[in-house]
């Protein structure tokens, strides 16, 4: 037969499992719904400024490009 001590013992092994269980399914949840989207937010802004600054490096690029054609032409 189990005492009061074994039930209070069978009862807060169980709690805290209960709530240890839950704490990993709350990360878990909040990794999908906060933390991935915010790190793929972030990503796809850093892609598009480094396509940016190669295409504003391009656009630059481009008048000195004009230029020099029409001096090597003259």
């Amino acid at each position: 037969m189990v005492t009061t001590l074994g039930w209070f013992y069978l009862l807060g092994g169980t709690l805290l499992f209960f709530f240890w269980a839950y704490g990993i399914v709350s990360f878990a949840f909040d990794c999908k719904n906060k933390f991935l989207p915010a790190a793929r937010q972030l990503w796809t802004n850093w892609r598009g400024r480094r396509g940016q600054s190669s295409r504003s490096d391009r656009a630059d690029g481009e008048p000195q490009r004009d230029e020099e054609e029409e001096r090597q032409l003259y």
